[in-house]
């Protein structure tokens, strides 16, 4: 029998597509779902049955710890499917130490968090924040001759990731008519909604000609801080940034005084090196500048796309198939 550690919300359509799928595999499933108390923990008898969780939406903001006390117990946990995309928490590390498959909900989130970036892009290309501010004093501050923004159609974007959340936003700028440059290892395929593809090793040589530059990669040891005050310079003075990825990619100190210099015209922020971003950052007050929590991913269709992409692994897993956004495991 097969133990499945899940949220006690988990959907009872859901569960009987599991058992359906379980049952065709001769594997009938028993279910451990945490208990409502988030002060409580899964029964140490039954952690030997647990084989799968799935670490849901719904369980993060208060049911976090005792899910993954009860994952951490687990001696015979063999894949663990997450609701998130970022695997850079020790305790992932820790669990793939251990030999346990991990994946992502990578791709769930893409659609809104590419609708926000691109948000973000047409608020500072349009010069939404200057109007905001205009109407917040009773203003009516019209923009003329040098202050009128600059058409969208021609300008060049600059995407660092060309995973699911790249690839949407790209596509979504060249609709706007902007040309796209997209940045990631492998070359260009037929169906990639960019003109031009280059290696992250070229990125520098590529910044001079884009106006704006998107940041939608992972942290890893080479991205980090890879957008510091040199490549800042690189880019045309009166560019922007836009950054849904991870805080820790960019220098923060480089880019608060690259918007303060006028380097850069603006920035479109969802993340930061610190979070929550502290009160006295620079980055809350500067005119340039569009904050938002570390939240530009909320939609309200992401916990159904995630709960679908677990029960298409989970029936993956039963019979063997390869698992969708699986994790490697580093040699």
């Amino acid at each position: 029998m097969t133990g499945i550690l899940v949220s006690e919300r988990f959907p009872a359509d859901a569960a009987r597509r599991m058992e359906a799928s379980a049952q065709r595999s001769g594997r009938p499933l028993r279910w451990i779902r945490l208990p409502a108390d988030p002060s409580a923990r899964v029964d140490d008898a039954a952690l030997p049955a647990i084989e799968v969780a799935f670490y849901s939406g719904d369980l993060f903001e208060t049911h976090g710890r005792a899910f993954f006390s009860a994952v951490r117990k687990a001696p015979n946990l063999r894949w663990l499917q997450m609701f998130n995309v970022g695997v850079d928490h020790p305790i992932f590390a820790e669990l793939l130490a251990r030999g346990i498959r991990l994946t992502t909900a990578a791709g769930t989130t893409a659609m809104p968090i590419a609708q926000s970036a691109m948000t973000g892009l047409l608020m500072l290309a349009r010069g939404f924040p200057a109007w905001l501010r205009a109407q917040q004093a009773h203003t009516w501050a019209q923009c003329r001759g040098e202050r009128q923004p600059k058409d969208l159609a021609g300008q060049t974007l600059c995407v660092l990731g060309l995973g699911s959340i790249g690839s949407e936003l790209a596509r979504l700028a060249q609709a706007f008519g902007m040309t796209v440059i997209g940045v990631r290892r492998s070359p260009r395929k037929a169906d990639d909604p960019v003109e031009h593809i280059v290696a992250a090793a070229a990125l520098a040589e590529t910044l001079p000609r884009c106006q704006w530059l998107a940041l939608a990669c992972p942290l890893t040891a080479d991205t980090r801080r890879l957008i510091d005050a040199a490549m800042l310079a690189r880019l045309p003075q009166g560019a922007c940034l836009i950054n849904v990825a991870r805080g820790e990619i960019v220098d923060e100190a480089a880019l608060i005084a690259a918007l303060r210099g006028g380097q850069l015209a603006g920035a479109y922020l969802d993340v930061f090196e610190n979070e929550p971003l502290p009160a006295d950052s620079p980055l809350w007050d500067l005119p340039n500048v569009i904050v938002t929590p570390h939240n530009c991913g909320a939609s309200s269709g992401n916990d159904a796309r995630v709960l679908e992409l677990f029960v298409r692994n989970f029936e993956r897993w039963i019979v063997g198939r390869p698992l969708v956004n699986e994790i490697e495991r580093a040699a």
